[in-house]
């Protein structure tokens, strides 16, 4: 894909399971330093399993991880996010009971530098202005979309080199989804973070990212730039619900051939 200095995260055959069922088999990937990369597939494809092998939730079968250069696989989390890496799970997960200013706190447990702390919470704020008028109040007490973006921005209090996003648009209605990409794209094109976004809804991801992989059965299938991927006819027919691009890509998919 690229020169060996700008990928900032390589997968290579990677192969995670929950006890004998394999959820993701063989999967080699590379995220490049500044870039929007995305994972797309159905649902139960292993795309969330995928982010939570990187980020030592799930140790892999076999296979290897490098994050700036250094293997992670199998590390404990704690030392995953003191090198870079910060994990948005799908569901947000935040801290209920916690207010909103001390969960973004919490995205900060690893640093010492109070002052860059309070700029970057101000930093964060600045893009979620919701989340200073909400400041003490209990995360819980949060709608859903709100709760999605202290997710982010928790993640965002680490100051990570990469984060992985999960399912952003999960439960979110179409205008709250394009306000949270719109953010997303201004975090990577502002901050210059790397983000590796695994999103069931193609057409955000799509538009959102510039390199796009596709997971069929715990499988990579297809890669590609994402302006070449929105071309495809199976890319149109299958996830863009483009109905013109026609029965040839449905027969490719029934037959399981290879994709272009």
């Amino acid at each position: 894909m690229s020169a060996a200095e700008d990928v900032l995260l390589a997968l290579a055959n990677v192969e995670s399971a929950y006890g004998p069922i394999k959820a993701i088999r063989g999967v080699s990937l590379e995220v490049r330093s500044g870039q929007i990369a995305t994972v797309l597939g159905s649902n139960g494809a292993g795309k969330s399993t995928i982010l939570k092998t990187i980020s030592g939730i799930i140790d892999p079968r076999r296979g290897t991880i490098h994050f700036k250069g250094q293997p992670i696989a199998s590390k404990d989390p704690a030392v995953i996010v003191r090198m870079g890496l910060s994990h948005v799970p799908e569901g947000r997960e935040v801290f209920p009971l916690l207010s909103v200013r001390d969960n973004l706190l919490m995205g900060a447990y690893t640093r010492s530098d109070r002052d860059a702390v309070a700029r970057d919470m101000e930093m964060v704020y600045g893009y979620f202005p919701i989340l200073k008028e909400r400041a003490a109040q209990d995360a819980g007490l949060l709608s859903g979309g709100q709760q999605q973006m202290l997710a982010i921005s928790r993640a965002l209090m680490a100051e990570p080199d990469l984060i992985l996003l999960d399912e952003p648009s999960l439960g979110l209605s179409p205008k709250l989804t394009k306000e949270i990409f719109e953010i997303v794209v201004r975090i990577n094109r502002e901050r210059g973070t790397t983000l590796l976004l695994v999103e069931q809804n193609a057409n955000m991801a799509l538009n959102a990212a510039d390199y796009g992989y596709v997971l069929e059965n715990g499988r990579i299938v297809m890669e590609d730039t994402c302006e070449r991927l929105r071309e495809k006819e199976d890319i149109k027919e299958f996830y863009l619900g483009m109905k013109e691009a026609g029965v040839r890509g449905e027969r490719r998919w029934k037959k399981k051939k290879t994709w272009r």
